[in-house]
């Protein structure tokens, strides 16, 4: 390739099946290799396309093989890599499912494909240490109120109007299994340890857990999970624990600074 040649025209003329071979790219007699920048093109485009086949297999499987690979190759087409780091090719693919007309039958794909993502995150995160549940029975109840939890490092909340977590569920069975709820779900995943987990807390702790994310003290957190009849705290609160989620409690005066 001669330096006559831009890197975004070299890209460009890449993901771009219609494309000639961009100026530069010859044969060692300086004749135009269209036919080897064209196997290249090609690899580049099934590396890309596998890529986002292993790391979206439940998405995969909702739709069919075909479909998948015809919605990859098009994502692919307009959306080059921006990091080395292949496991990170296709963060924003949730964002092309919603706007891509064809997956419209199938109003949950978007967030089931963001369900993936944070899978995927989660096993690529740091690892951390979960605060034990009797370190948090230990603290007193107005400093406890006051506090912020730290999340653990793989830890992330998806909120989504269907439910996406029973349909990740149902296809990691073969066959895939029948789906038991129906409506919204929270979704937590976390990797406390070895393996990714992927949790549906109950319908009563959804604020609360919602509330945690998004930064709230443990007291308004609660306050905000009180609005549900059945909301109890030291359940709710256990049971995040019991998930690794939390790696440690943070004042709320020093989170503020």
């Amino acid at each position: 390739m001669q330096a006559t040649t831009s890197q975004s025209d070299f890209v460009a003329s890449l993901l771009d099946p219609a494309a000639a071979a961009p100026a530069g790219v010859t044969t060692m007699r300086g004749s135009p290799d269209a036919a080897r920048f064209d196997v290249y093109r090609n690899n580049v485009m099934v590396s890309l396309i596998g890529a986002l086949e292993q790391k979206f297999p439940v998405c995969r499987q909702i739709v069919g093989e075909e479909f998948f690979r015809d919605m990859a190759r098009l994502f692919v087409r307009q959306t080059k890599p921006s990091s080395p780091l292949i496991f990170l090719y296709g963060d924003d693919f949730p964002t092309f499912i919603d706007g891509f007309e064809p997956a419209r039958p199938v109003p949950y794909l978007g967030d089931a494909a963001r369900l993936e993502v944070a899978w995927m995150r989660a096993y690529h995160a740091a690892d951390g240490t979960p605060l034990d549940i009797a370190a948090i029975a230990a603290i007193g109840p107005e400093t406890l109120a006051a506090s912020r939890i730290v999340l653990h490092p793989s830890a992330s909340l998806l909120r989504s109007r269907w439910p996406v977590g029973s349909i990740w569920e149902a296809h990691q069975h073969k066959p895939v299994a029948k789906i038991g709820r129906s409506g919204a779900e929270t979704v937590l995943v976390v990797r406390p340890g070895a393996e990714v987990n992927v949790h549906i807390p109950p319908p009563s702790d959804r604020a609360f857990a919602e509330a945690l994310f998004a930064g709230a003290t443990l007291g308004d957190a609660a306050q905000a999970g009180s609005l549900d009849g059945d909301f109890d705290f030291g359940r709710a609160l256990v049971g995040l624990a019991s998930l690794g989620i939390i790696s440690g409690l943070q004042p709320a005066s020093e989170s503020d600074n």
